[in-house]
């Protein structure tokens, strides 16, 4: 039993002896005691002025009377706030609990079992005509720590992609490679596969945007109006039109442009998987929307014919959501192309065939919140059983102070570049505060790249994922306050001190003996990390990692205040010094579990 569930039984036997009555476990109301109070646990005794007969204070007088009286091993000391009952928790219970956490080397993670839901989270949905960039960043740090949360609640996870490898877009890149790039490669131009295929998506648009602009002034010469002029270039650009045929080859499988197709998205694969890795994250399975997008139009073809759907005079297909308080939605265009909303019921149809899903998750900004709205109710109407409880983990645009990006015009931050400036700050940073003094060149690498990447994630992670967020470098290196170099600083402080303690020959008992009078300070410590279970329980129950990464900032802010007033391998108490040294140890633990959980790796020395 821990404390909670102690006081809970004992709080139940003392209204019972004090007022007759008998009262379910729910009717006790605990909760963690304001700062500005001294004690734990406090106790809210509204619920019981019926049965005391008495004034709120009065009824939490005799409360903590008994309890102090009856069972002084649990509980050492009181007061009483109104109709609030602060309670002081005797120090061997901090004790018995830090033992437990002790002896639980994965402590607040709960595996699968074969029984368990299996939950398919997807995220980064990337498209191959250019590299990840920041906005992908955010995308895929956040479904990596969703999946690792729901993992840790014992869920069994796949963690799934959906690549974006068909579609007009593709073409612009593919015709401006055949055009102005001379056959380069990405072994004869050095570049990665997905850098040098974004640079011919920014090539095409450049001289799109010439072309209209010449076409343009042709048409305004001939007396045509700015706007009728801009619509009538648009539509004859001779680059656009031949784009469009493009893709209407594509569609029918010529073998050309398809095997072109192959060419360059196997460039981008490989440097899509060199982003991947460098981030820390990967995939169960990844769906490709050539594979998908003709599932979806067997699917709406087999909705129309059950009339969950209907077809307009121009031979598109539409649902009528207004049952539902939406408006008409577009399933087939009237040539019978496919649209996103299209592509997604055909991945989800072929992933419901590969996986007994029980729960599907995507991970997608906020500007598609009507888009998964819409899906969610037309998976339900074809008969999928997740459909209806899908769930969108919606998410606000992240930009940099300099503002918005651009991917057309090439001002995006791609992920690659962003990285290594993070890594390389890193670096200069560590180097200035000595951090990197006496280690190897290797090692010197491995902790700035540590820190730099753990300086991103973290940085990244800390916001609520459904807010707005300004992504600022500097600030996110800093070695000190809400930072992911300040967490792992601690975490290789602690190691540095559990090392001095092992080559002082001190062993940390499996055990941690009872009898010491601890500090306020080593007591809430303790009942911080006996928090960490709730905290990733909270975190998989409102998908949200932010509560986990601020948890962990906590945590260290904490100890570091514990480190800085007391003495741990000075300590002249034997006890007292295992004690601390135990308490610094599963700090540790559990600093290192809550950033692993985000992704975040942590180094053992700095």
């Amino acid at each position: 039993m821990n404390i909670e569930q102690k006081l809970t039984a004992t709080v139940i036997a003392a209204l019972n002896t004090l007022y007759g009555q008998e009262v379910p476990e729910k009717m006790v109301q605990l909760q963690k005691t304001k700062k500005e109070f001294e004690g734990h646990l406090t106790l809210v005794v509204f619920p019981f002025l019926k049965m005391s007969k008495k004034g709120p204070e009065q009824t939490a007088q005799e409360i903590g009377e008994y309890l102090k009286q009856n069972a002084p091993e649990l509980v050492s000391a009181y007061n009483a706030v109104k109709g609030f009952l602060n309670l002081t928790i005797a120090s061997d219970c901090w004790i018995e609990l830090l033992n437990s956490i002790h002896a639980d080397a994965e402590y607040g993670i709960t595996k699968a079992t074969e029984n368990s839901p299996l939950v398919m989270i997807e995220y980064s949905s990337p498209n191959t005509n250019k590299p990840l960039h920041l906005g992908h960043v955010r995308n895929n740090l956040l479904g990596w720590a969703l999946a690792n949360v729901m993992a840790a609640n014992g869920n069994k996870v796949v963690k799934t992609n959906i690549v974006n490898d068909r579609g007009i877009h593709i073409c612009k890149s593919m015709l401006a490679w055949l055009k102005y790039g001379n056959g380069e490669t990405p072994e004869s131009s050095g570049k990665k596969g997905d850098h040098l295929i974004g640079d011919y998506y920014v090539a095409f648009d450049k001289h799109y945007k010439a072309e209209v602009k010449e076409l343009m002034a042709a048409y305004q010469a001939e007396g045509m109006s700015e706007e009728e002029a801009k619509a009538k270039a648009e539509a004859n650009s001779p680059l656009m039109l031949e784009a469009r045929e493009m893709l209407r080859k594509w569609e029918a499988n010529d073998p050309e442009v398809r095997g072109l197709w192959e060419k360059m998205n196997n460039w981008v694969y490989a440097g899509f998987d060199e982003t991947y890795a460098q981030m820390g994250v990967g995939f169960d399975k990844i769906y490709y929307e050539s594979q998908t997008y003709l599932e979806g139009k067997e699917k709406v073809m087999e909705g129309l014919d059950k009339g969950f759907f209907f077809r307009k005079e121009d031979n598109s297909v539409w649902a009528d959501l207004t049952a539902e308080g939406l408006d008409h939605k577009l399933l087939l265009r009237g040539d019978g192309t496919s649209v996103y909303m299209t592509q997604d019921i055909g991945t989800a149809k072929l992933r419901f065939q590969d996986f007994p899903i029980d729960k599907m998750i995507y991970v997608v900004g906020n500007e598609q919140n009507y888009h998964f709205q819409v899906l969610s109710i037309l998976l339900d109407k074809l008969g999928f059983e997740w459909g209806k409880g899908l769930v969108h983990f919606s998410y606000g645009m992240v930009e940099l102070p300099e503002g918005k990006m651009k991917s057309r015009e090439g001002t995006v931050v791609d992920a690659d570049d962003l990285m290594a400036a993070m890594i390389e700050t890193a670096k200069e940073t560590s180097a200035e505060l000595g951090k990197l003094d006496g280690l190897t060149q290797e090692e010197a690498d491995n902790i700035a790249r540590i820190v730099g990447l753990g300086a991103l994630k973290y940085f990244i992670l800390k916001v609520d994922a459904r807010k707005n967020m300004t992504f600022n470098p500097k600030e996110s290196i800093d070695f000190n306050g809400n930072t992911g170099p300040f967490i792992q600083y601690t975490y290789a402080r602690i190691q540095s001190v559990l090392r001095k303690a092992a080559e002082q020959g001190i062993e940390i008992p499996v055990v941690i003996p009872a009898g010491l009078e601890l500090s306020a300070k080593e007591e809430g410590l303790i009942q911080m990390l006996a928090d960490f279970k709730n905290t990733v329980k909270q975190a998989g129950t409102d998908y949200n990692p932010s509560v986990i990464a601020n948890y962990a900032y906590d945590l260290v802010k904490e100890y570091n205040q514990f480190y800085h007033d007391f003495s741990i391998l000075r300590e002249e108490n034997e006890a007292l010094k295992v004690f601390r040294l135990a308490l610094s140890q599963n700090v540790g633990k559990i600093v290192k579990l809550a950033m692993g959980l985000l992704g975040i790796e942590v180094p053992e020395r700095m």
